[in-house]
């Protein structure tokens, strides 16, 4: 598909850095084996606001699920709008070894008309098994990266990936800039690219790493652990329902953080601790999985699910304020996917 690049040169140097870096990462797990990942391209608006491509997976021997996305969306033929573009870098792995953590990063730059522009910054690292040895790699990384930043921004992402119903966090370590800006455009890129740099790279000798065979026991923790984190990204996580509800031209792209298995009767005995309206919306989506347990994610329960959380949005616009945030709560219908 042939989408037409932003005018913006940020926008264009934030976009040669998030392919620089998803071409790093994709290669980096596709040496590890198993088939090659399907590339899927998408266009806003039939391309017209840009558009993106994303590396993605199933069920191999090495992922539960793999999502690698890259998308720009400008609006330089409507100078109305306050949001001139943004350009991200999101991507998720699910490995299949229970021993073996997941890891979220997302690198974006958001640019207002005018030429003002902020980046976001996350990193985290989400075991089913907690391995202590993993989380000091990826904390020295994180440090290496970015310390002056550090502190700060694992204090934020503490915060933004608390479960209140649970009681608990999604990772065992999180990273979180929101809105960030030194007033250096060249100096905070490079900061991008390091933080991006230092977890790909990190991550990829995560997965790399020889692991003895899991447990039973273990494997359950695995499928509980994809359950949690089903739970917080449908019901809690601002950047999934902000993709959402700006359009549905990329809903499966959205939906790709999603893990392959989720247990449906588990996500049932955490009804009674959601307040209203999230209780509604969490019984929707557990309404659209199906039956025998566990519940396999295909790309149709993944547009349904998506378009669950849209509609609930939509119908409760005050329930926006129930999703988590850091110290900076950015606008939400302003970001995209």
């Amino acid at each position: 598909m042939l989408c037409t690049p932003a005018s913006s040169p940020r926008a264009a140097a934030a976009l040669a850095l998030a392919s620089s870096l998803q071409r790093r990462f994709v290669d980096q797990l596709q040496a590890l084996g198993g088939p090659p990942l399907t590339e899927v391209e998408w266009g806003r608006d039939g391309g017209r606001h840009g558009g993106g491509v994303r590396f993605v997976t199933g069920e191999t021997a090495v992922f539960n699920r793999v999502a690698v996305n890259v998308s720009s969306v400008h609006y330089d033929d409507e100078p109305q709008r306050p949001l001139a573009g943004a350009t991200a870098l999101s991507t998720i792995i699910h490995p299949h070894h229970p021993l073996t953590p997941s890891v979220h990063l997302h690198l974006s730059h958001t640019e207002l008309r005018g030429g003002t522009g902020t980046w976001r910054l996350m990193a985290d690292l989400n075991p089913s098994n907690d391995d202590p040895a993993d989380e000091a790699r990826f904390v020295d990384c994180l440090k290496a990266a970015a310390p002056e930043l550090y502190a700060d921004a694992s204090a934020q992402g503490d915060r933004y990936f608390f479960i209140p119903a649970l009681g608990r966090y999604r990772g065992i370590t999180h990273f979180y800039a929101e809105e960030f800006s030194s007033g250096d455009f060249e100096r905070d890129r490079a900061l991008a690219e390091r933080v991006g740099t230092a977890v790909i790279d990190t991550y990829a000798q995560l997965l790399a790493q020889a692991r003895r065979p899991p447990t039973d026991e273990e494997r359950a923790r695995q499928l509980v652990y994809h359950t949690l984190y089903f739970f917080q990204v449908l019901t809690l996580d601002r950047g999934t329902t902000s993709g959402l509800l700006v359009h549905d031209q990329n809903d499966l792209g959205i939906m790709g953080s999603l893990p392959s298995w989720v247990d449906r009767a588990l996500l049932g005995s955490w009804l009674p601790r959601m307040a209203p309206p999230q209780d509604a919306l969490l019984r929707e989506l557990i309404g659209a999985l199906p039956e025998p347990q566990p519940s396999h994610l295909t790309d149709e329960v993944r547009q349904a699910l998506a378009a669950i959380v849209r509609g609930h949005y939509r119908a409760h616009p005050e329930a926006i304020a129930l999703q988590a945030s850091g110290l900076v709560v950015p606008a939400t219908v302003d970001h995209h996917r």
